[in-house]
């Protein structure tokens, strides 16, 4: 006698996401081979994306995942840097390492900050967070060793003699400042690739589903065992280490700073969400997609002065109207396709394995 017994089994992968793989490959190889086939300018731009699509993942695995809708995250982008500029400055270390103690330090602040704003919801938690911004920039705003409310530069030698850049100089024969722009733009790319390679791996992962579930109903979450808190709070400070790294290595290139422009709520906040809601929120490709818009719309309208704001406020406007998941959400709803697939699909069926008197029946 034949028994029939279910067989399911769980996938994510697509042919899509199997091709893309390889292409991302192809990309990361050809991306880190850059310096030495475009223009310093090229590279700078390059600069540019990678760190805005960084602050972007991080704001979406907030807001699109945790259901934590942040517009204070200018304050992790401001104190990373502003506590690289302290290290280099005052301590005397290697900016390469600052960038990394930016990171840390910026959990520690999260920390407290968490305690605060996990206490408000909806959009209360939104304005509290940008309350937490604006006093951290008023305490730094005093800070009169790092320029007060003037700011101040990194010294010459500091990103002339930082880590990397010597060698680079010996081994390639570049200026210090194309060594410079070289090595933060490397730092970049290697952020940006942790940073997706590391949200991707949370979503798929139990924990992922945990964090969609808290995402989308809360009590219903906590019903079934999800400690939300914890999550949201891991979630948090995940997202305060990557943006407060990210902060410092956008000022190590900047090599100026003062309080008005690191926490700016419009370069960091307001474009990160521009970035995210015409890309798509709650989806990876989304922001890789918005970052890239984002920026052809900057280089276009940048010169139409107060109306390139307008120009894109109404766009974002309408694709909220017209495509609430995003552009790269209507794109994938038409086609089916995802490069960095999360959803569960449930496959199989009933299957002949098990014979009861024997593998002959």
């Amino acid at each position: 006698m034949t028994m029939a017994i279910p067989s399911f089994t769980v996938e994510t992968r697509t042919r899509a996401s199997a091709l893309s793989a390889v292409a991302l490959i192809t990309l990361l190889l050809l991306a880190f081979a850059a310096p030495f086939m475009v223009s310093r300018g090229v590279i700078q731009d390059l600069f540019f994306i990678l760190t805005m699509l960084v602050l972007a993942q991080n704001w979406n695995l907030l807001a699109g995942y945790a259901g934590l809708i942040s517009v204070g995250q200018q304050v992790f982008v401001g104190f990373g840097a502003y506590t690289m500029f302290g290290c280099v400055i005052l301590l005397g270390i290697d900016p390469v390492l600052a960038i990394l103690i930016a990171g840390v330090l910026s959990v520690a602040l999260a920390i407290p900050t968490a305690f605060f704003t996990f206490r408000l919801y909806g959009p209360y938690f939104a304005i509290g967070t940008w309350v937490v911004a604006e006093v951290v920039r008023l305490l730094l705003a005093q800070w009169k060793a790092l320029g007060g409310g003037t700011g101040t530069s990194l010294p010459r030698d500091a990103t002339r003699d930082m880590m990397g850049v010597g060698t680079m100089r010996d081994l390639f024969g570049m200026k210090a400042s194309e060594a410079g722009d070289a090595l933060t733009y490397w730092l970049a790319l290697i952020l940006t690739a942790a940073t997706i390679g590391l949200i991707y791996g949370l979503l798929r992962r139990k924990q992922g589903l945990g964090l969609a579930a808290v995402r989308d109903n809360e009590q219903a979450a906590r019903a079934v065992g999800v400690d939300a808190r914890r999550m949201k709070t891991l979630v948090y400070l995940a997202t305060a280490f990557m943006t407060g790294i990210a902060g410092a290595l956008i000022y190590v290139q900047k090599a100026r700073i003062s309080p008005d422009a690191a926490f700016s709520v419009t370069d960091w906040t307001a474009y990160v969400i521009f970035i995210v809601v015409i890309g798509g929120i709650g989806t990876i490709e989304g922001p890789i997609l918005g970052v890239i818009i984002f920026f052809l719309l900057q280089n276009l309208l940048a010169d139409y002065g107060s109306w390139y704001l307008l120009m894109l406020g109404l766009l974002g406007i309408a694709i909220m109207l017209f495509a609430p998941r995003g552009l790269w959400g209507l794109f994938s709803d038409r086609t089916g396709i995802q490069l960095f697939p999360v959803r569960r699909v449930l496959k199989g069926g009933p299957l002949n394995l098990m014979h009861r008197g024997g593998p002959h029946g």
